[in-house]
């Protein structure tokens, strides 16, 4: 027991004096925390090192590793979004990982630079019951990482790959036969972590965010819902479990949208599995307390809440509205109503001083709302084609803020914000069934998931799977749509509830067979 503690603790201290900043994605900064990557579900690495449109090409950029799990399919769920962490320090030196929920209610760590397999973990207490198409059960939601609910800075002009790993690792010396100087309060902090995972929270929803927690805690978690609704912390060293699960959302639930925001995480429920209602969750970790906002009526839309930089929760139901929650009560402060229903969770960005929030309706038209005022839309695209996943958003380096949908007409297509409203600007090849996008300095990743899509209900999920196809990742010109690389036939299964993530300069997908695929440069990497 003692070595693990010293080797746990010896981690952590080390990390704390590697500089880490928690501004941004990629080597210069932080980690994709989850499904849409940050708090503001984005989908943005701000900058990479070696990612660029310019270097993105075959056989340069090409697949690096794959890794298949023995995970139990649910339905049509497999693998979900991954969720990742950059230099993280312990006992075996600088690792780079990434999580990934599986739907038989497991975490799997994958050291991403060797592409193999650090640790797995099947969580207990899963809960009972039938599984069906609109219920399948198992862990629904991805495994997250902790966010700030900061909006991190845009890359400074000049378009190419952004710089390197950012500050050096350091460490401290001490003198001479005093031993470490980071050992003398190992003990109490390691005993204070066990104690209490969450310690240091600064308050509820004022954008505090990680900046706030003491440096030991912000990198050492990573968190996951089980079928049994409970809300699980597992060191990211070991897999290891300090404290028991905490109650959080009613068992049995379809959990989306998980994000942790300083101590509070927030999750969805929809469907009404388990009997839970359509509602936003939100649980303070430091003492275990629960709230909810259930939606009046319409159902919730979309996959889950997005987080503004003051930590207002924002969401948007099938009744038409996009609704402004307080972070810690969950009480509603504002609301827009668009008059018809929306279909995708919103994304929030800053657009020069104003922060924003944009979402899309049943018609296809893309509304966005300036938070500060939410009586009307600053900006509202034409209707069209039906948005068939959620927005993503990025700000390119001359300047111009740009809106990313999958269309239901098998696309991706990019809009422009200017001060004359949205206007569509290119549009992808045809992607069957298209996943939501991100964008990795300048480069928009996208993917048709294979997913066989029907709206005939006899058909079970083992025969659409078998009818299904291997997905295919395109990489895009994010300002003029050129498509730069796709690929072809490497991916060999669909994806239905997992989605594309990034992180150190590799881009990864998990599908329904439990096979996680990593795509990069393999001999530089």
């Amino acid at each position: 027991m003692r070595r693990l503690v010293v080797h746990f603790a010896l981690g952590t201290a080390i990390l704390i004096s590697s500089g880490t900043a928690f501004a941004q994605f990629g080597r210069g900064g932080g980690d994709w925390g989850g499904s849409g990557g940050d708090a503001q579900r984005s989908g943005w690495v701000r900058t990479d090192a070696k990612i660029s449109p310019d270097r993105v090409s075959a056989p340069a950029f090409s697949m690096t590793w794959k890794l298949k799990f023995p995970n139990e399919a649910k339905q049509l769920n497999g693998l979900t979004v991954g969720s990742h962490i950059t230099r993280y320090i312990g006992i075996k030196g600088f690792r780079t990982f990434a999580f990934i929920g599986g739907s038989g209610e497991n975490v799997y760590a994958i050291d991403t630079d060797l592409g193999r397999v650090d640790w797995n973990k099947h969580l207990t207490g899963a809960a009972k019951g039938a599984s069906t198409a609109a219920c399948p059960g198992g862990m629904t939601a991805s495994v997250v990482r902790p966010v700030s609910a900061l909006i991190a800075a845009a890359p400074a002009a000049g378009r190419g790959g952004g710089g390197g790993r950012g500050s050096a690792a350091k460490s401290t010396v001490s003198e001479p036969n005093q031993g470490s100087t980071i050992l003398a309060d190992i003990e109490a902090r390691n005993a204070a972590a066990a104690a209490n995972p969450a310690a240091g929270r600064g308050g509820g929803g004022g954008g505090r965010g990680q900046a706030n927690l003491p440096r030991e805690r912000r990198w050492i978690s990573a968190h996951a819902i089980t079928s049994d609704g409970a809300f699980h912390t597992i060191w990211v060293s070991n897999g290891n479990e300090p404290n028991p699960a905490i109650p959080f959302v009613p068992a049995g639930s379809n959990v989306a949208g998980l994000i942790l925001v300083d101590t509070i995480a927030y999750a969805a429920t929809t469907g009404s599995c388990g009997n839970a209602p359509d509602a936003i969750w939100a649980l303070d970790i430091t003492n275990k307390q629960v709230v909810s906002w259930k939606v009046p009526s319409g159902g919730l839309a979309g996959d889950g809440p997005a987080i503004g930089p003051d930590g207002t929760v924002y969401l948007t139901t099938q009744s038409g509205e996009l609704v402004a929650l307080d972070g810690a009560t969950l009480k509603m402060k504002d609301a827009y109503k668009a008059g018809q229903a929306f279909t995708t969770s919103p994304v929030i960005f800053q657009n020069k001083d104003k922060v924003m929030a944009a979402a899309a309706t049943k018609d296809g038209a893309i509304h966005v709302v300036d938070v500060a005022s939410m009586a009307s839309a600053v900006a509202k695209s034409a209707g069209g084609n039906a948005v068939s996943g959620s927005l993503v958003s990025w700000q390119d380096t001359g300047g111009a803020r740009w809106i990313l949908a999958p269309s239901a007409s098998r696309k991706i297509v990019a809009m422009k914000l200017t001060e004359n409203g949205l206007t569509a600007a290119w549009s992808s090849r045809e992607m069957p069934a298209p996943l939501t996008p991100i964008v990795v300095n300048g480069v928009v990743f996208a993917a048709a998931s294979g997913e066989f899509q029907t709206t005939d209900a006899k058909l079970t999920a083992a025969q659409r799977a078998q009818k299904s196809t291997g997905a295919v990742l395109y990489a895009l010109d994010g300002v003029s749509g050129k498509e730069l690389w796709n690929s072809g036939k490497a991916i060999t299964s669909f994806i239905h509830n997992g989605g594309i993530s990034s992180n150190d300069s590799q881009v990864y997908l998990g599908t329904y067979d439990g096979t996680v695929y990593a795509f990069g440069f393999p001999i530089e990497h």
